[in-house]
């Protein structure tokens, strides 16, 4: 049996959805465990519209992130075989047959992902993970092919893992904003087989409010995944695919902190850690810009993306 697990916090607008793209799976065979993070919306009376035995609604009685409510999800089910979905995220109607397919074909893999899309100003596109053209399904270097293209292989709607594996990597990391799945994928990855079947099933919305998401502001460095990573300093001069991904996710995540005055010292900390050498020089040059023109830098893409996302909207209407 899968267990569905899905925190809840103000997605009152979505939650329906996600709950009914899981009634609609080919794959009956599911419960769903929906975990309320204090919501101050309707969305647990949404919830609890929904007349099925199959799905558990828990309330918490203080708030604790999208982390603790997954680990608390995890605690209070009972299948074999653990998906998570978001409640603002959904799924197509065959994503847990297909996870069932993967399972069976390989019995030996630590995690099970597949391939999703990207809402964004209501319009869809297939996520351009690593994989070669041509890809079907098998097994990948996770590492290797995040590092090319810097978009997750393993999003946390689109994977399935064993309850043993979960419980062994120790659950999702509480406590962290920003990057608390990547820290549970990756001791993973780099321990187990990641199986990837290239065919997009579950969607990943960037369309609800992103006052509720990690990418949308800035966090302290000890809730930020990148900070985090202290104890695979090793494998940085030993695993050349992991370094270039570390790397990677360092350049990408870490120029809004270099213009923040309270996070800069924290940032060039991390930043001495990259391998320059290998860098491409326009990276090598933009990081050497001094701070505030790095600052207005940021501040005309946030307006150039804020006028595309309204001309993109408009267009949609």
């Amino acid at each position: 049996m899968f267990s569905v697990i899905m925190p809840l916090y103000n997605k009152e607008p979505y939650v329906a959805r996600a709950i009914g793209s899981v009634l609609g799976q080919t794959c009956q065979n599911w419960e769903l465990v929906v975990v309320d993070d204090c919501s101050t919306d309707r969305s647990a009376t949404v919830v609890e519209g929904f007349d099925d035995p199959r799905i558990r609604f828990v309330g918490l009685e203080s708030n604790v992130g999208a982390a603790a409510a997954r680990n608390h999800g995890v605690a209070l089910s009972r299948g074999q075989w653990l998906t998570f979905l978001d409640a603002d995220d959904w799924w197509e109607p065959t994503f847990l047959d297909e996870m069932a397919g993967l399972v069976e074909r390989y019995p030996t893999a630590g995690i099970y992902g597949s391939g999703y899309f990207i809402s964004k100003n209501s319009r869809r596109h297939v996520a351009p993970v690593g994989v070669e053209s041509g890809f079907e399904e098998g097994q990948v270097d996770y590492c290797k092919i995040y590092a090319k293209t810097l978009c997750m292989p393993l999003c946390t709607g689109a994977v399935c893992l064993s309850r043993q594996v979960f419980d062994s990597a120790g659950g999702f990391a509480e406590g962290i904003a920003l990057g608390e799945d990547f820290l549970l994928w990756l001791p993973i990855a780099l321990s187990h087989s990641v199986v990837l079947l290239n065919k997009p099933l579950s969607n990943y919305n960037q369309d609800s409010d992103p006052t509720f998401r990690g990418t949308a502001r800035l966090h302290p460095p000890e809730r930020h995944m990148l900070w985090q990573l202290r104890q695979y300093e090793p494998l940085e001069a030993s695993n050349p695919s992991y370094k270039r991904l570390v790397d990677g996710l360092r350049l990408y995540g870490l120029l809004p902190y270099l213009v923040e005055s309270r996070y800069r010292e924290a940032a060039r900390r991390e930043l001495a850690k990259v391998d320059w050498a290998s860098q491409p020089r326009h990276i090598r040059f933009l990081y050497r810009l001094p701070w505030w023109l790095l600052g207005l830098r940021q501040r005309l893409l946030r307006v150039g993306s804020n006028v595309k996302q309204a001309f993109v909207r408009c267009l949609s209407r």
